[in-house]
Formats: structure tokens, sequence, C-alpha cells
């Protein structure tokens, strides 16, 4: 008797020949992609290339013009947007702002003592328990950061959508908020998240997706980070060297190719 196979990984969300776009202008064509359980996937690609869009049909905000979504039926999905849209003068502390991501329906701003616990718990976790009552504006980029992964991480989410988590910190944020993802995913949740950093943060991620209207490639790091597929991506000659095992990019002159 044969040995049953193993299954494949369950996925947790399924594009088939997905299309969107706005006022006839594809963002998204022919794009096909799965989000497995347990996956830490960056998508990367130049400004316009379609890398919040595709956020946003993963979270199930936006419908697809075109092709199939298949998303596991009652999985949780949380989503942390970019820090250079949020009004960091709205008046509220780092509690109130993590308890903002309770279901509707929910009393506001009244919280239970459970609520309470489980937002210091969260806070607690990632290593900002004393800024609960910090308002969110004296917070650092890296404490913002967590600040809204502590809010995500509240809904107890399955499988969490960054857009662009370590744009505009320091190096030091940019390797703190990595290897704090790198040990959630650890922990069983699962990551897709979009950067145009391709040595500080693409480099370091298991998989990636090289997104530029459609999928350009897929796959590990040397599969992605390559120089026809930055090229095809970015629209720019690129140089792809090794250092200490890690590829590292070098951007050469630009050809001229349409941004999309």
């Amino acid at each position: 008797m044969n040995a049953a196979r193993p299954r494949p990984p369950a996925a947790l969300v399924t594009l088939q020949d997905v299309g969107f776009g706005y006022d006839r202008h594809p963002v998204l064509d022919g794009v096909t992609l799965r989000v497995e359980t347990g996956a830490f996937t960056g998508v990367v690609g130049p400004s316009g290339s379609g890398k919040t869009s595709l956020l946003r049909i993963l979270l199930g905000t936006a419908a697809p013009q075109r092709g199939q979504v298949a998303i596991r039926p009652g999985l949780r999905v949380a989503y942390v947007p970019q820090l250079e849209t949020v009004n960091w003068n709205f008046p509220v502390t780092v509690a109130e702002c993590v308890l903002m991501s309770r279901p509707q329906g929910i009393r506001w701003p009244w919280a239970s003592p459970r609520e309470r616990v489980e937002v210091h718990d969260t806070l607690d976790r990632l290593g900002i328990a004393d800024l609960a009552r910090r308002h969110i504006r004296e917070l650092s980029g890296g404490q913002q950061q967590r600040m809204f992964l502590a809010r995500a991480l509240l809904r107890r989410p399955e499988l969490m959508l960054l857009d662009e988590p370590t744009s505009g910190v320091d190096v030091r944020t940019r390797h703190e908020v990595l290897h704090l993802l790198g040990d959630l995913n650890e922990d069983g949740l699962s990551i897709v998240l979009t950067t145009h950093d391709l040595n500080g943060v693409a480099a370091h991620l298991p998989h990636l997706v090289a997104l530029r209207t459609r999928v350009i490639a897929a796959g590990h790091p040397d599969e992605v980070i390559r120089p026809d597929v930055l090229e095809a991506t970015f629209g720019a000659d690129m140089e792809v060297l090794a250092h200490a095992g890690m590829p590292i990019v070098v951007e050469g002159h630009h050809r001229g190719a349409r941004t999309a």
C-alpha cells in the first residue's frame, strides 16, 4: 500500500487571474497568487505598481473587476496602514488608539476590565506597555509602528497585511520592526507586507512577489532579486551583488520604461 501523500499547506487567500483598476486604468492585471498558512511574504514594486490595491483585494475592501478571489471562511485579517497616512494630532492615547480596533458595536470609549487587561498584555508583548497613557504624537517611529501592530493584534488575526511598514523610519527601527514581525510569524501569524526597500527589507524575507500591475516573479529572494526581474519591475537597470550571502541591489541608469 502506498503511503498517503502529505497535503499541501492550506491557502488563506487565493487570487486567480485578478484584474482591478480605477477609471479604466488597470492597476492589477492577471494577478494569480496564493497566500499560504504561515506565509511571510514581501510584495516589491515601484509606486503605482498596484501594491496597495493588492492589499485591499486581500483584505476584502476592494472587489476584483475580473478573476476570482477565494478567502478561507472565517479568516481573521488585520491591516496596518502606512504611518504617513495617520493624523498624529488626533487627541488619543496609545491605549485608546489600540482599543479603537475593537469590532463595531462595542461601546466606546468605555472599555471593560477584560479589554483593558487584553490591551495591556498586547502592548506589553510589543514592549510599549509603559506608553499606554502617552499621546500618540509623542511616540518615536518605532513606537508608532509597534502601537499599530498592537492595534492589529488585538483583533487576533490569522493574517496581517502591512503597507510599507518600514517607510520613513531609520535603520535601527527598520531592523526592530522586521525582527518583531519575524517573531510574530514564528508564533504562527501569516504576514504579507509591501515594500520598495530591496536591500533593507526584501532581501531579509523568505518569500517575495515582484509586482508591476502583473506578477513579474515570485519565490525566494534569490529567484526575485535578479537583474532581469528587477528591470522588468522597476524599469531601470539594476545590478545584484552578493555580500555575506545576501543580495545587494545597485541601481543603474534608467531606460525610460513606463511607470505603472
